[in-house]
């Protein structure tokens, strides 16, 4: 259900508000290039300072915006367990198509708490969910027998794994069902986890060069490997640039300078530095993404 190219996309702010109209034309570019599903409010979405009305504005726009063009798997996850079932049951009736629940962070529940937060969580939607493990992020690792057991319950669907372990992410694909997509949640892992078995991938990265990411998922499910380990490699300098700095920092900086939308973060993110603007422009240019 969800897999190939999809786009852990910005959300762009104009004046401390959504930009809807910013955002409406990442969404065109991204089909255009593409990209197979828009991710909204996720980590590069700025959901930690989204509000619960913007939550639900981001994902409004979004399932207008594609008009069933492309799926819409909207972060509706949260560290607490009732706000994640509030902010799923809202893009249920946004007319979302999934929902992308991140393990809960900062509580560092346990493997047991992992399981009944999700496994309550798919008892109060319809929505197919999309498990997101980020340990980086949260500070929890949800392990993979832990993942066996919730991809058991019927609307639980996949998981984005971001733990960089491809030794972890190798098991899940050994436990689980291969009708139950594992999904790289870190740009420069794509080729590695998908030529293990991995069925896709939510990219920081297709911000900016949705085409290259999609014909890299592409050429993998084609079984054209030798394609795919070039496009790793292209990628692989852009790959590293957009995480000079914390995401989305790099990755919406690099938006504004290809004059997609205003280069406006939400407190506590801060701007890049000198320095590393200048880096980032040079990879840029190096990528025709600007003058």
């Amino acid at each position: 259900m969800f897999e190939g190219s999809m786009v852990a996309i910005v959300t762009p702010f104009k004046n401390g508000r959504v930009d809807e109209k910013a955002l409406r034309g990442l969404i065109e570019f991204q089909i255009a290039g593409g990209t197979q599903g828009i991710v909204p409010c996720g980590t590069t979405g700025e959901s930690a300072t989204l509000s619960h009305a913007e939550h639900d504005e981001v994902i409004g726009i979004t399932v207008d915006a594609c008009k069933g063009r492309v799926k819409v798997l909207a972060g509706t996850g949260s560290n607490s367990t009732s706000e994640a079932i509030e902010l799923t049951q809202s893009a249920e009736k946004k007319g979302a198509d999934g929902a992308l629940l991140i393990t809960p962070y900062y509580n560092k529940p346990s493997q047991d708490g992992l399981y009944l937060h999700f496994s309550t969580l798919a008892r109060e939607t319809d929505l197919p969910i999309v498990l997101y493990n980020v340990p980086g992020r949260t500070s929890v690792n949800m392990l993979p027998p832990t993942v066996q057991k919730l991809a058991d319950i019927k609307n639980i669907v996949g998981i984005k794994e971001a733990s960089g372990s491809l030794q972890q992410i190798s098991e899940i694909i050994a436990l689980c069902d291969q009708e139950f997509p594992v999904i790289s949640g870190d740009d420069p892992l794509l080729w590695p986890i998908l030529a293990i078995g991995g069925k896709g991938v939510i990219s920081v990265t297709a911000n900016v060069l949705p085409d290259k990411v999609f014909q890299l998922c592409r050429a993998a499910k084609d079984g054209d490997s030798g394609r795919a380990r070039a496009l790793h490699y292209e990628l692989m300098e852009i790959n590293d640039i957009l995480f000079i700095d914390t995401n989305p920092v790099p990755v919406k900086l690099a938006l504004a300078l290809m004059g997609k939308v205003d280069d406006e973060l939400r407190s506590p993110l801060a701007p890049m530095s000198a320095d590393n603007i200048d880096k980032l422009k040079t990879v840029l240019r190096r990528y025709d993404l600007i003058s």
